[in-house]
């Protein structure tokens, strides 16, 4: 009579942790939660795959929404859903029917965590965090320095929460990635108690891509990111620029607020704080006024009208001068950014852009860089006219500082940090 014997105890004990790792789940969900929309991702982190991405906009309008694009397979097909969205529930409802279609349910087992952007987190949050009471709490207590975001943040957790409660929600702070500044880098020069009472210091922001963009920046060069120095400029319609040591922010433009520092889109940057007093003086403005003017009505709109850098070139090209005066303003604080951070490092191995105008504009990089040869820094305008979705250098190889074009994936980096917390 013959016999049938399955794999000894050792044997089994051996292979089942391999099993366990094979059938862990591996996805996670990635939302952006905005006052009036929410962006997702879904990716597998086994290897870094997208699976799905899409946007819920003009939520709470009659006209909402919400594109949805499955990549399975090498699919790229959008489908597109108009009609009201009442809230951020209604939304997230709508992306797990569209995801569900896909067969990528959010009931999926294989889901391992939703992780969440949230723009402030104080002093407090330095690390991607599990959301609990206690940390909804403190989120909210942050809401006063943080309010055009922080409440948006949170409606998008607490509807996350509700469709899958049994599921870890994972908060990934903005502002975690400079908690490392120094002291002397964090404060204004204002009464401490006065600051320290209201919870006044420089917080930055962008973290998560000035965190992304400076470790592909170390990978682009063949090094570690404790290697190496960075200055990383992220230019969108919010800009910001940081001061990487050794992997570590050391200095970052953004503040208490994502106000201070660079010309963006429609913020001023910095500006001299008596200019609110000023306009309520002498323009009967009120706070509320001013905080438009400078939030809503400033930077490149407020110079010439226009907050995209494809359309000023387009008028500079055609002898606009208020354009061109516009671009000239948007290059001088970059400019200046660079040569403080320079001083800032003491040692400069790149200067990396990123962001929609980072990545896209070649005139930008041109102009912010020319003019900085005695820094080593230069550009090669042959391989800068370069468009490429890849990490990239510009710089020409007898530079002595690289200059690079580095895509950010904020969404990566959130599905990064959010599954390595809680698969431990």
């Amino acid at each position: 009579m013959s016999t049938t014997t399955g794999p000894s105890p050792d044997r089994a004990a051996a292979e089942a942790p391999d099993r366990a790792a094979a059938e862990a789940p591996s996805r996670v969900l990635v939302l952006n939660s905005g006052s009036s929309s929410v962006k997702y991702q879904l990716l597998d982190m086994s290897d870094g795959s997208r699976l799905a991405l899409g946007l819920v906009e003009r939520i709470g309008e009659e006209t909402s929404r919400l594109a949805h694009t499955p990549l399975l397979d090498g699919g790229r097909a959008t489908r597109e859903r108009f009609g009201p969205v009442p809230d951020h529930a209604a939304a997230l409802k709508a992306v797990a029917e569209e995801l569900a279609a896909d067969g990528l349910g959010l009931d999926s087992p294989e889901l391992a965590a939703i992780g969440h952007r949230v723009v402030h987190g104080g002093l407090r949050f330095t690390e991607p965090t599990v959301i609990d009471d206690e940390v909804l709490a403190e989120i909210e207590r942050l809401v006063p320095v943080a309010p055009l975001h922080n409440p948006a943040n949170l409606l998008g957790i607490r509807t996350a929460m509700a469709l899958r409660p049994d599921l870890p929600q994972v908060a990934v702070f903005d502002t975690a990635f400079h908690t490392t500044m120094p002291e002397a880098a964090a404060r204004y020069a204002i009464d401490v108690e006065t600051a320290d009472a209201h919870r006044i210091r420089r917080y930055g922001f962008h973290g998560t891509s000035h965190a992304y963009v400076s470790r592909e920046t170390a990978k682009l060069l063949g090094k570690e990111p404790e290697e190496v120095n960075v200055i990383v400029l992220h230019l969108g319609n919010g800009a910001s620029a940081s001061a990487v040591r050794g992997g570590r922010c050391v200095d970052t433009s953004m503040g208490l607020t994502p106000l201070e520092g660079l010309v963006m889109g429609t913020r001023s940057g910095d500006v001299d704080p008596a200019v609110t007093f000023h306009l309520m003086r002498v323009a009967d403005m009120s706070a509320d006024e001013i905080d438009t003017l400078l939030n809503k009505k400033s930077g490149l709109v407020g110079l010439c009208g226009d907050n995209d850098m494809r359309e000023i070139r387009r008028r500079i090209d055609a002898g606009d001068e208020r354009a061109a005066l516009a671009f000239d303003v948007y290059v001088h604080r970059l400019k200046k950014y660079i040569g403080a951070y320079y001083a800032v490092l003491g040692r400069v191995d790149a200067v990396a852009f990123t962001a929609g105008v980072g990545e896209n504009a070649a005139p930008v990089r041109e102009a912010a860089i020319t003019g900085l040869e005695e820094l080593g820094l230069a550009v090669d305008a042959g391989l800068n006219a370069v468009r490429s979705d890849e990490p990239r250098i510009v710089s020409p190889e007898y530079a002595r500082v690289a200059v690079a074009v580095v895509p950010t994936d904020e969404e990566l980096e959130i599905a990064r940090q959010s599954y390595a917390l809680v698969s431990g």
